[in-house]
Formats: structure tokens, C-alpha cells, sequence
């Protein structure tokens, strides 16, 4: 029922037999940030993200860095510190720590991700 909307993370071109890499949190100054990819069989759009510290902030980067309500999904979304788009997480992470995410698209059910903190 819900396959169709289950996010595949993919790190670039791997191939398709191999497992695809996991969401990874990396560490700043008060909190973590999202990098990975983001894949999804439409376009959508991420209204937001979840974890047991609270809401992440969704921001659009060119070059300033400004919280926005959505972030496009057109179909993939690569994440991090170079990327346009970017979610962060507030709060206090250990590195090695397993994340729940909980991400709200605006056309597809609550999705559940996890992300390990590396530095």
C-alpha cells in the first residue's frame, strides 16, 4: 500500500544490488546536519522533519542560508553542507548516536528514516 512512498537513499551512482548508504547527521555548533540523498518515485515537497530532540529547520542556501516551510522533492534531493537545500537539527548528538527522522511530505503519508552522527 505504502511502497510506492518509501524513500530510497542512494549515494550517487552505486549500483542497485548493493545496499544504499544511511542518512548521516554530521555535527555542528548545537546540532547535526542532514546529508545524504533523498529519492522518491514523484515530485513532492518535505513540510517537515522530526526527531526526538524536536523540529529540524528547513533551509534554502543561495549563498545566504534562510529558513523556508518547505523544501522542493523533485523526485531526489541531495543534502549537506554544500547542497542548496539543507535540514538541521538542533540539540545535543554523540558521534556513533542512531537518529529517528520522521519526515511530512505534502502529498505522501509521514515517512521514518534514521541517520547515524558522524563528525
Amino acid at each position: 500500500m505504502l511502497g510506492w512512498a518509501l524513500i530510497v537513499l542512494l549515494a550517487g551512482s552505486g549500483s542497485s544490488t548493493t545496499a544504499p548508504p544511511p542518512l548521516q547527521l554530521q555535527l555542528t555548533q548545537g546540532g547535526a546536519l542532514l546529508m545524504g540523498r533523498l529519492n522518491i518515485p514523484r515530485a513532492d515537497e518535505i513540510t517537515g522533519v522530526w526527531s526526538g530532540q524536536g523540529r529540524a529547520r528547513l533551509l534554502h542556501c543561495t549563498p545566504r542560508c534562510v529558513v523556508v516551510q518547505t523544501l522542493p522533492l523533485d523526485r531526489s534531493l541531495q543534502l549537506g553542507p554544500d547542497a542548496r537545500y539543507r535540514i538541521v537539527l538542533g540539540g545535543k548528538f554523540k558521534v556513533g548516536q542512531k537518529v529517528s527522522l520522521v519526515l511530512r511530505l505534502r502529498q505522501t503519508p509521514v515517512l521514518n528514516a534514521s541517520a547515524v552522527v558522524v563528525r
